[in-house]
């Protein structure tokens, strides 16, 4: 009978086995690349001294093709759960130094153990990927743990918030895992995803690129629109990750963590009398309109660097989290492309999921034109931003400051698609199409039979603009609630999320709908 000292000094061995993971030389090598282990990372992601570790004992299965000497306890992924600001969340941590962080049957399996404990206590799960991709030894027991993930995320999906943060190679299968997931970020110069990698890429195409343009950070948020964040290196990475997760509830049923704030939440803002330009083609900025209403003037943008005509993102009110869709006249004019439509559409439907009310602010000119845009899918694209809004179910607030034309703006949050609270600036203009295009198809007779053209479209465009080019035709009609004064748009937005607090709404029983993929 083996004694109990033998017992203790086997199970420190195994301890120490598995927090070294492949040895002091691959750690030595993954700090040469600027990347940290495993286990650091969860150091950084976690509260202080919280991570219990679950499964560090579990071994690659026996006769795999030229690993049977090499056991290394943990077999390549730190799983477990801890805390961030106290609150549960459970983990898991790809392990490079050991194969590579390659996905065994027994890898797979620990993932999903916690992916199955994250869905039953309806907790946030948050996995650091950093991996070479299935094990090739284990043959197609590698694929179907892959698969076994890929299940566990799309059940997951809409019930506890996933975030999915890539601290180097993702590769091949491994990529649909992140896909599906909530959030992606993503670590510049270490980290990248890709289906097929640059060798099958030349060989099938004879194209010549590297891992980097191919599927780099800077390539999957401004270009693909893979990634949400990108981030300059690991421990900011994973700093964005507990930003993320700060404004979420813990799952579906639950309400977003109010936040304290010094902000006053009748705090008026002057500047934003005189932010619309009197010129109706002049941009501005409304990233200055957001940072100058919200708390703290603190924003949290998601995928500010593709779409950039409309801003999706994170920020507080009077201490509630919301969720802000914007218009950015300075891009496109703030027009509504395949690419804007996709990235709004999925974002709205993020937020209704995890219950965050939805603060729209509009300033759209319409869909944008074009062959491209129109051979290219707008129709089912914009469909999607509509249907996700005619959907959501939590509390939405919109308010439009400029142009508010066409099916634009029926789509951005309309009363008529179930906007609670509608607001307009008195330089809002709701209309089928702006003033001059208006009047040329309307009076196209009366003008090609003027002496002066040009000044009797000028006389018509007056009057036009008098009559329909403001907010009160449709304040009149009940599609906007209020007609506000823009220095008084924080205060307006707080008074409304407080009100809609306990707003409850249901879809009809189904199923589940039929979004236009």
């Amino acid at each position: 009978m083996v004694g109990r000292d033998a017992r203790m000094a086997r199970l420190r061995a195994l301890r120490e086995q598995s927090l070294i993971g492949g040895g002091p030389e691959r750690i030595e090598r993954q700090h040469a690349q600027g990347k940290l282990t495993a286990r650091e990372r969860l150091e950084l992601l976690l509260d202080p001294g919280s991570l219990i570790e679950l499964d560090a004992f579990v071994l690659h299965r026996a006769g795999e093709f030229g690993l049977d000497e090499r056991r290394i306890p943990g077999d390549g992924v730190v799983t477990g759960h801890g805390t961030i600001d106290g609150r549960l969340v459970f983990v898991f941590s790809q392990d490079f130094t050991v194969f590579g962080g390659s996905l065994s049957e027994a890898h797979a399996e620990k993932i999903c153990k916690v992916m199955d404990l994250a869905t039953r206590t309806g907790a946030p799960i948050i996995g650091l990927n950093d991996s070479g991709g299935a094990r090739i030894q284990e043959g197609v027991a590698s694929l179907g743990g892959y698969a076994e993930i890929f299940l566990r995320n799309t059940l997951a999906s809409g019930v506890v918030p996933q975030l999915s943060v890539i601290m180097g190679p993702c590769a091949g299968g491994a990529v649909y895992s992140p896909a599906i997931t909530d959030v992606t970020i993503m670590v510049q110069g270490t980290s990248y995803m890709f289906v097929t990698g640059p060798d099958v890429v030349r060989a099938v195409t004879h194209e010549q690129v590297d891992r980097e343009r191919l599927g780099g950070a800077t390539t999957h948020t401004e270009t693909s629109g893979v990634a949400h964040l990108a981030a300059p290196d690991e421990a900011t990475a994973l700093d964005l990750a507990r930003q993320v997760l700060g404004f979420l509830p813990q799952n579906n049923l639950g309400t977003p963590p109010r936040r304290a704030t010094s902000d006053p939440s009748d705090r008026r803002e002057p500047s934003l009398d005189l932010i619309v330009p009197d010129e109706p083609t002049r941009a501005y900025d409304m990233k200055a309109v957001i940072h100058a209403i919200v708390d703290d003037r603190a924003f949290l943008e998601l995928q500010p660097a593709w779409a950039a005509n409309i801003i999706t993102g994170f920020a507080h009110l009077g201490g509630w989290s919301v969720g802000i869709v914007a218009q950015q006249p300075t891009v496109l004019a703030g027009a509504l492309d395949i690419d804007a439509s996709v990235k709004a559409a999925r974002f709205v439907r993020f937020c209704d999921a995890f219950n965050v009310p939805i603060v729209t602010l509009v300033d759209v000119p319409g869909f944008l034109p074009g062959v491209a845009q129109e051979h290219g899918g707008i129709i089912r694209h914009g469909a999607k931003l509509l249907y996700a809004y005619c959907e959501a179910t939590v509390p939405k607030v919109t308010v439009i400051t400029r142009k508010a034309y066409g099916g634009a703006y029926d789509v951005m949050s309309s009363k008529h698609i179930r906007g609670d609270v509608n607001l307009a600036w008195p330089t809002a203009e709701i209309a089928v199409m702006g003033v001059e295009g208006a009047v040329n198809i309307i009076f196209r007779d009366r003008i090609a039979r003027a002496a002066d053209q040009d000044a009797e479209r000028a006389i018509l465009v007056r009057e036009y603009e008098e009559r329909f080019a403001h907010p009160y035709v449709a304040a009149a009609r009940g599609y906007v609630d209020d007609v506000i004064e823009p220095s008084e748009t924080r205060p307006r937005l707080i008074r409304s999320i407080e009100m809609l607090a306990g707003k409850r709404e249901r879809n009809p029983a189904r199923k589940h709908g039929n979004i236009p993929l």
